[in-house]
């Protein structure tokens, strides 16, 4: 998988043809998306902000968004609200871009029935996380059968999504690789930050499957191994930067594309590991979008912590 392959116009531009199941995709799925969070006003999904939010995401130089993942709150939607978000960003959303739909469940029957819904409703491809509630029971064969038969019941492309943080559970390269095998999962999106997997996997899998950096604070150091792109918080809230880290390491300009990779770091850990879902909708907020507080049980930022976020913020030159 050589660098070569991801520097035509056409990838630069975030303009990618995503494959038909059956058929061998003519490019891969690449570029930066932002896995976008759900608005909430009294904790009920506030559609009207929605819309902003994606006209100005639509604007950007995104290659797309991914709807219902862990930014999203997935897990504190109902089966109505899912299928209603999936529609509406799609018809709301720019339509020369992508979207991604997480569709998991912990059962293989309502990922099933989930992902060939949001095919209906106009999903380019589905983002489906690990089950995981019964970790001693998800073992690699289990997992494997669990992927292929959701794979072979998708009318859309799958992108395997692998998030140990939050799952506790983490998909080793060798699975990632067998499942690679299967020609209608097309990719995966690894959170996981480690690098040696990544390498691995990256190393193991078919030469068009698409492997993106789950988070910005490793996006460099992925690209630079074979990655393709990168599903990434801060690219909700700078956008054109996290793409910038792509174009200026794809054009040959990789001591710019490190120090604008160093330089969100922080801005990264403050939308990520540090406060999370409420500090990525915080910082939507303090940008003069709509973020909004997180539906409960997770709580939304304290006054000292708005504060500090939005220090750093000033310090990127964001506000």
């Amino acid at each position: 998988m050589g660098v070569a392959g991801f520097t035509n116009t056409w990838q630069l531009l975030g303009i990618v043809n995503f494959f038909e199941p059956g058929k061998e995709m003519a490019q891969k799925i690449t570029g930066i998306f932002a896995p976008i969070p759900t608005p909430f006003v009294n904790e009920e999904i506030a559609y009207d902000k929605l819309k902003e939010n994606l006209a100005w995401w639509g604007s950007t130089d995104l290659a797309g968004v991914v709807v219902m993942g862990s930014n999203g709150e997935f897990v504190y939607l109902s089966e109505r609200e899912k299928e209603e978000l999936i529609g509406f960003v799609r018809e709301n959303f720019n339509p020369k871009k992508k979207v991604i739909a997480g569709t998991g469940f912990e059962s293989t029957r309502e990922t099933i029935r989930l992902t060939k819904r949001a095919a209906e409703l106009g999903a380019d491809a589905a983002l489906i996380v690990t089950p995981h509630y019964y970790k001693g029971s998800m073992t690699n064969e289990a997992l494997k059968k669990y992927y292929f038969d959701v794979a072979d019941a998708s009318p859309i492309p799958v992108l395997l999504y692998n998030m140990p943080n939050n799952t506790g559970l983490n998909m080793p390269a060798r699975l990632v690789i067998e499942l690679s095998s299967h020609p209608n999962i097309a990719g995966i999106k690894d959170s996981s930050g480690n690098i040696v997997q990544i390498s691995e996997i990256i190393a193991g899998v078919r030469p068009d499957f698409a492997v993106f950096a789950g988070s910005a604070s490793f996006l460099l150091t992925s690209l630079m191994m074979g990655a393709v792109g990168g599903t990434l918080a801060t690219a909700n809230i700078l956008p054109n930067q996290c793409v910038a880290v792509q174009r200026l390491f794809e054009a040959g300009r990789l001591e710019e594309a490190r120090q604008l990779q160093l330089k969100l770091l922080p801005i990264n850990a403050a939308v990520t590991s540090r406060w999370g879902v409420a500090g990525l909708k915080a910082a939507m907020d303090l940008l003069g979008h709509f973020g909004g507080e997180p539906r409960r049980p997770t709580l939304p930022l304290k006054d000292q912590e708005r504060e500090e976020l939005k220090r750093l913020l000033a310090e990127f030159g964001a506000i």
